[in-house]
């Protein structure tokens, strides 16, 4: 019950780094803060994409947009074209924005069925302005977020970044690798850390951002790992960086592949490029040769085969350890969904922040909301592989006769037979997303809501075209995407 004064954050990378930056910034007024990172292990470093949460950590950190996008090499993301998922040589796009109108009983999926069903409405994603201006490659930073982005950045050059901010706020780097870590033996806490150099560092709490390995969570404090790979069976990934054949476009490209799917995410500086696949029907060598058969230009690095499994930590907080990032588990890199679990992390421990010593009824809340997110994280990416037309390989064969969770089934079957999307509390993913992944990956209603009745068919017609006129006049006003980024966050010699 002792007072938390030095926190040791175990690993660099995105997710050291932001802890550092956070805590140092927000809270560390009276704590000392250290993070030990060594130059010899590299940091996975491939998840280039985010999602629009990652605007409301730098609202707290104060971070200047136009310098942190420049600093990055970044560009703009409205959201994910999914190419293969439902069929071979079909789309569509998955954008972080609202679709049509909702009215106080039914949301616009309802209205948009009605009008499918008599003939005047036109695709679903006409009705979103996020969708449509990525489709037209256009993208400007609107006031009061008319226009919902995320970014597409260089995963090193954002540690970089940070690591200003938490030095700046007094957190130390401490160079060296752990080779020890000392252990209460009444308590089980830990309690010092031992460098290759022979240094010993003492903490009161620490945070685990090692990876995969999960140094302090699993090797030290054996938490345990719920292993997700039933549902969610990639288990690899090959990545590789080119250069860029022509402007970035402003969303994330997933193309399904025969065995997993590839990812296309583009910088203002270069291209990285990625295969997500699985082991047991792809090899390391035929998966490597995939990914450099259907990149785009010239080839910056060598390809680089990563292996993960997917699932969690059994606890993300365990005893005087927190694991962030890789550490407390992988769901795996389709929605870009990663970086935000550290900063849902990281705001959970500063909302819980143990100053006065740590007490079960925190740590248990701060495990029980992170599972509450994840699993329904966790729901929301098994749908695109369970949910697909495919059967023409044995992994997508197997995806889709899979068995899924019960909460996934539920969500299923309400939307399949009447219609409905609810979103629960403090999930990630509104109605907008499951609407637009449902029926993307082929899901269609059998009803809407009966309330649409209430409206004739030249109400509902001058409804929907109003909902597009709106987008079609907000579309038409922004900017070419590269246009945008030249004016507002060219990066220095790219």
């Amino acid at each position: 019950m002792s007072r938390i004064q030095k926190v040791i954050i175990a690993g660099g990378g995105t997710a050291g780094w932001m802890a550092a930056a956070s805590l140092s910034k927000l809270i560390g007024k009276n704590l000392d803060i250290s993070l030990i990172e060594s130059d010899e292990i590299p940091t996975v470093g491939v998840g280039e994409a985010t999602i629009p949460s990652m605007l409301i950590l730098h609202q707290l950190l104060q971070v200047k947009e136009q310098e942190f996008v420049a600093a990055v090499h970044g560009t703009f993301k409205l959201g994910i074209a999914f190419e293969n998922w439902r069929n071979n040589n079909e789309d569509y796009i998955h954008s972080f924005g609202y679709t049509g109108k909702d009215s106080w009983a039914a949301g616009f999926q309802h209205f948009w069925l009605k009008g499918l069903k008599e003939g005047i409405s036109k695709d679903f994603g006409q009705y979103c302005p996020e969708l449509i201006a990525a489709k037209e490659n256009k993208f400007a930073v609107l006031s009061n977020l008319a226009l919902n982005y995320a970014y597409h950045i260089d995963a090193g050059l954002y540690a970089g970044f940070l690591r200003k901010i938490a030095e700046d706020h007094g957190a130390k780097r401490v160079e060296g690798k752990i080779v020890e870590v000392g252990i209460d033996e009444q308590t089980g806490y830990i309690e010092n850390v031992k460098l290759n150099s022979g240094e010993v560092l003492e903490g009161d709490l620490f945070i685990d951002c090692t990876g995969f390995r999960g140094l302090l969570i699993e090797q030290t404090l054996h938490t345990g790992y719920d292993d997700w790979s039933h549902w969610l069976p990639c288990d690899s990934a090959v990545a590789v960086q080119t250069k860029s054949v022509g402007p970035p476009i402003p969303y994330t490209r997933a193309i399904a592949r025969e065995s997993g799917w590839q990812w296309r995410i583009p910088l203002q500086s270069r291209v990285g490029n990625g295969l997500v696949f699985c082991s047991r029907y792809l090899s390391d060598d035929d998966a490597t040769q995939t990914i450099l058969d259907n990149v785009e230009g010239e080839t910056i690095t060598e390809p680089r085969v990563l292996k993960f499994r997917t699932g969690k930590r059994r606890k993300h907080w365990n005893k005087n350890c927190v694991a962030m990032g890789l550490s407390s588990g992988f769901i795996e890199p389709l929605e870009s969904t990663s970086i935000h679990l550290i900063q849902r992390s990281i705001i959970r421990l500063m909302q819980l922040f143990p100053y006065n010593g740590i007490r079960e009824a925190e740590v248990n809340e701060f495990n029980q909301q992170m599972d509450a997110e994840i699993y329904n994280i966790r729901d929301f990416i098994v749908l695109h592989y369970h949910v697909t037309n495919r059967e023409d390989t044995r992994f997508w064969r197997h995806c889709r006769n899979m068995s899924i969770p019960d909460s996934l089934q539920h969500r299923i079957d309400l939307f399949k037979e009447t219609g409905r999307v609810f979103k629960v509390d403090s999930e990630l993913f509104g109605e907008n997303s499951w609407i637009q992944v449902m029926l993307g990956q082929g899901l269609m209603p059998e009803q809407y809501h009966p309330i649409v009745d209430e409206m004739t068919d030249d109400e509902l017609r001058r409804f929907l075209h109003g909902a597009e006129s709106n987008v079609t006049k907000l579309v038409s006003r922004l900017p070419e995407h590269q246009a945008f980024i030249d004016h507002y966050c060219k990066a220095t010699g790219v």
